[in-house]
């Protein structure tokens, strides 16, 4: 390998991408807006649902289960008369309307046991299937103060004091943001070596390559590193302005650490890209192999949900997947502040993965050649 035409054929590479607006826009739109939309709807639990009530009783009691219901779990409650109610929930308006029927209070004090009815468009699946348990678990609690004539804490025999680390509002955009930038690392790092190669080939660049004096390996190493600084610069740029800035997202550990171990898993993603791009024969054939190799490497890596409620054997084949390794260490890093002496066996992992795959993609793209 000469030094030389690595870095001239990787010129060339991102001349190429500077000439390709579909890819650059998809960079752009990955490591920004995407991420940013991702963090902002990643509260799943209840959040400003919309909610309004039916006040026909107008007494004390309904008075304090209205106000009990304020942001952020609800909208602040809008009074309406019961022939809107059917109606505002059609149109979409309300996600929860409550019904308190007439004389309310006075069947509370006269011992009798009387009905709230609630009702819950159930379109909106994530809000109505926790905003019930809410809504009722509020009225119940305003009820028993309201005839108990007193609040009151539920006492416990043991007094349990949390402590939350790392996260300490308990803000799932913060791990929003972080994840949906870790999964934009993988993808585009697999997309733009396999469509710079698919690329070459359809517009018969492929051939002019092969009769210069330059081997199969500078050829690959070339893109690697061309698209491998894309994305590390990307990945920079997304988590210094966007992450940190636009979303204040704080980081706990070494943003410079973090970026080594993305290096070490854009040099496994890009190995990977080359090669599925040698599987694939054109550009769509590629984004149908990519649809079935990027869902289960997101899915199963411990990014969206945790490795220890995945079967067993899920889990150890899914060591073999570099970012498995690449979510554990960034996670570590950015959300706990780990330093080299706790990540260091992720980064080993990423390494040997890393080589692994260069000369089995190497082999592969030999072939291809041919």
């Amino acid at each position: 390998m000469r030094l030389t035409n690595i870095v001239q054929l990787g010129i060339k590479e991102l001349r190429g991408l500077a000439r390709d607006p579909m890819l650059l826009t998809l960079i752009a739109y990955a490591f920004t807006l995407s991420i940013y939309t991702a963090s902002k709807a990643m509260p799943e639990t209840l959040n400003r649902a919309a909610i309004a009530v039916v006040d026909e009783d107008q007494s004390p009691v309904s008075a304090r289960i209205i106000t009990a219901l304020y942001p952020p779990y609800f909208t602040t409650p809008r009074i309406i008369s019961q022939h809107e109610m059917d109606s505002r929930m059609d149109s979409g308006l309300d996600t929860f309307a409550l019904d308190i029927p007439p004389d309310f209070q006075r069947d509370l004090l006269a011992g009798r046991a009387p009905t709230i009815q609630l009702n819950i468009d159930a379109t909106r699946m994530t809000q109505a299937f926790t905003g019930g348990g809410y809504v009722q678990s509020i009225v119940t609690s305003e009820v028993r103060e309201f005839l108990n004539r007193y609040r009151s804490a539920a006492s416990v025999p043991v007094d349990l004091t949390l402590r939350t680390r790392f996260n300490q509002e308990l803000n799932k955009s913060w791990f929003g943001a972080v994840t949906n930038m870790i999964s934009s690392i993988t993808m585009l790092s697999i997309v733009l070596t396999g469509a710079a190669l698919i690329r070459e080939r359809e517009h018969g660049t492929i051939e002019h390559l092969l009769v210069m004096p330059v081997t199969p390996t500078e050829i690959m190493v070339s893109k690697i590193w061309s698209m491998g600084l894309v994305v590390l610069l990307a990945t920079t740029f997304s988590l210094i302005v966007i992450v940190q800035g636009l979303l204040s997202v704080p980081i706990h550990g070494s943003v410079a650490l973090f970026l080594a171990g993305a290096a070490l898993h854009l040099f496994a993603t890009t190995c990977m890209g080359i090669f599925l791009a040698t599987v694939a024969g054109s550009m769509p054939q590629f984004g149908l192999l990519l649809m079935l190799v990027l869902l289960p490497l997101q899915l199963l890596s411990g990014a969206t949900t945790p490795r220890e409620s995945m079967p067993e054997m899920i889990q150890i084949i899914m060591l073999a997947a570099p970012n498995t390794h690449f979510v554990i260490l960034a996670q570590a890093i950015l959300f706990r502040g780990a330093g080299i002496g706790v990540v260091w066996p992720q980064f080993a992992a990423l390494l040997g993965i890393g080589v692994v795959l260069f000369f089995f993609s190497l082999r592969r793209f030999r072939q291809f050649l041919r």
